[in-house]
């Protein structure tokens, strides 16, 4: 008899245990679903606006050719998204192509149109407010928050590799490497210090040297002694 009661608690249990499991996923799923649509929304938009604008200069052109990137990144990443959490991620970036596709209509003197949601990494990135040139290791930078023809690179500013790159136009992507490899070189500090000390709209320049002066293999610098 005593065994018959433990057979139906242990076979209870494991109904209430299946049955929780069930909602889980369920609830995951819905999670999911809901982040996926609206990722596919912002990917959609991001679509039209790929397809339908020509540059008219390097700069608009090179713009299209970033928001490109990430349309074809975040779709990608939507289609293999296993959780709500990679579903969003493909949504920050088809947001990163808009906003790249508003800075290619601002360069072709375009209404930029509709306003994006704000995200607090870029507004402590800050933003370019005045054109500078500097020289750094033999090459000269130029950072302006308009685009020309010294400047026709956009970055819509946030976090990379665990540093503030501000929103603007710049002569070089000196981001880039450590977009691509995780690391910055040791000498970007300095190519930041050049650029941005004294800048009215960004962080602290001495953000970047202090990291680094806290070890740089905690900080997301390379031991490469490239600014790059």
């Amino acid at each position: 008899m005593t065994l018959v009661i433990v057979l139906v608690v242990l076979a209870a249990v494991i109904l209430v245990v299946r049955a929780a499991v069930l909602r889980w996923q369920a609830a995951q799923q819905r999670r999911l679903d809901d982040a996926a649509a609206d990722a596919r929304r912002w990917i959609e938009r991001l679509g039209g606006q790929v397809l339908t604008l020509t540059g008219t200069d390097t700069a608009s052109q090179q713009a299209l050719a970033d928001a490109a990137e990430r349309y074809n990144a975040a779709a990608s990443q939507v289609e293999q998204a296993e959780s709500a959490e990679q579903a969003r991620l493909a949504t920050e970036t088809a947001l990163e192509g808009l906003y790249y596709i508003r800075a290619a209509r601002v360069a072709m003197d375009m209404d930029p149109g509709p306003a994006l949601p704000d995200e607090a990494e870029r507004e402590r990135a800050g933003k370019v407010t005045e054109h500078r040139e500097v020289d750094v290791d033999g090459q000269t930078y130029a950072a302006s928050p308009e685009p020309g023809q010294g400047t026709p690179h956009y970055y819509p500013g946030g976090e990379v590799a665990g540093r503030p790159v501000p929103q603007g136009w710049y002569s070089e992507p000196w981001w880039k490497p450590a977009l691509i490899g995780g690391a910055w070189g040791l000498g970007a500090a300095v190519l930041f210090g050049a650029m941005f000390t004294g800048m009215p709209g960004v962080a602290d320049a001495s953000t970047w040297q202090d990291g680094y002066e806290a070890g740089q293999h905690d900080v997301g610098f390379d031991d490469d002694d490239a600014i790059f």
